[in-house]
């Protein structure tokens, strides 16, 4: 606990929220080369989303009612990930399809740097309070270096790495071609962000089309983590922060118990008819990098998923509310922290509410202490057992075993 932080009540720092932009906004930061372009584009486009639709899409940039939510909710800092669409974009960012055309990509980059000179300045009115990501892609990676290397240097502690999909064309991250943005993250200290949605074939047109995105969508994104640990990126530099938000955390137990067990076969010489030479055999087992190099956002977890993160460790996980979507546990955060973790050790229940998220976030737990002494809730409040579901919850944290 901090020195200055409240002994009655937490802090909460959510490690999964959702900002941006609209469209007007946007305009501003947009490079004026593009003016005409973008006034084509924004006139043929239509959202698909509810909640860019309906009132509470003001959530995504107005600060006074995002806070007072926030405050409401007993939330006092977040990690933001992207919502809005930027200019160009088929649709949102977390789940478009990446660039394949030269032509795209260039109308998608402009509208990327447009959302990130945006969120620079959203960060900015309250800095001890958000941590936002800026977005690129990696179709180019010396455009992608330099684009992190932007962000490091205009006061963003993280970026937002997609996933990389089977069929896209480019080097899966597995590869050692990405080595260079490894070493660049190491040496300015930002830290790897992924999130949920995005890493997927294109499914195509097929009346099944949407069902397997949904089945398969976690998939795609849960293996970046054999991806990265058992090509030996954390070997390489072994001082990246890498972290996995809103794909669950039961997921990582089978798979780590998988990629240790191949391990210890691989440094016996074989994996059933494969053998592996020993110069890809890494030194230690595979958990002992997630435990040391990578951390997971928890969204709206569940009883269960609350004991997975027992299992994986209270120290590699941050809980978060996935604010504003419909998915999210506001306004019932509270209830929500009761359902699954009620029964927690004060200790543990701080390190996952807001002790991690600031170790690999940089928030400054100090600062944030005035806000939860007023905000946050009482530590024998969370002690309750939530023995009703609240009217008009929509979150799987309420539902979910």
């Amino acid at each position: 606990m901090s020195a200055t932080e409240t002994t009655d009540r937490y802090t909460i720092i959510s490690s999964d929220c959702h900002a941006g932009g609209r469209m007007a906004m946007y305009e501003e930061y947009l490079d004026k080369k593009w003016a005409d372009e973008f006034a084509e584009w924004r006139g043929a486009y239509s959202n698909p989303f509810r909640d860019l639709q309906d009132n509470t899409k003001e959530r995504n940039w107005d600060n006074e009612r995002r806070i007072d939510e926030m405050h409401q909710d007993g939330v006092v800092a977040e990690v933001v990930f992207p919502n809005t669409v930027p200019p160009f974009f088929p649709t949102g960012q977390l789940i478009s399809y990446p660039p394949t055309e030269a032509r795209d990509l260039e109308r998608r980059q402009a509208g990327l740097d447009a959302h990130n000179r945006w969120l620079k300045d959203w960060m900015g009115l309250y800095p001890e309070r958000r941590v936002g990501l800026a977005q690129v892609f990696l179709n180019d990676i010396d455009r992608t270096i330099a684009d992190v290397r932007w962000a490091a240097e205009n006061g963003f502690k993280s970026f937002m790495l997609p996933s990389v999909p089977p069929d896209q064309g480019i080097k899966p991250l597995f590869s050692p071609h990405y080595d260079p943005l490894w070493a660049v993250c190491e040496e300015t200290g930002m830290v790897i962000t992924q999130h949920g949605g995005n890493g997927t074939p294109n499914y195509g047109d097929e009346p099944a089309s949407g069902l397997m995105y949904l089945m398969e969508v976690g998939f795609f994104a849960n293996r970046s983590l054999s991806h990265m640990i058992m090509s030996g990126v954390f070997e390489r530099f072994p001082n990246l922060k890498f972290v996995m938000t809103e794909q669950g955390v039961a997921w990582s137990v089978e798979v780590l118990r998988r990629m240790d067990a191949y391990h210890y076969q691989m440094a016996a010489g074989r994996v059933g008819e494969l053998g592996f030479p020993a110069e890809i055999v890494l030194p230690m087992k595979p958990s002992e990098y997630f435990q040391r190099n990578v951390w997971i956002g928890a969204s709206f977890p569940s009883p269960g998923e609350c004991e997975a993160i027992q299992t994986v460790g209270v120290d590699r996980v941050m809980w978060g509310t996935d604010y504003p979507h419909h998915e999210g546990t506001y306004p019932f955060s509270r209830e929500a922290i009761r359902r699954g973790m009620h029964d927690w050790s004060e200790e543990d229940m701080r390190k996952v509410l807001a002790g991690n998220a600031a170790e690999v976030y940089g928030f400054d737990l100090d600062a944030l202490a005035p806000l939860a002494a007023e905000y946050g809730p009482t530590v024998e409040e969370l002690k309750v057992p939530l023995d009703a579901t609240p009217r008009g919850a929509t979150s799987p944290a309420f539902f979910k075993p």
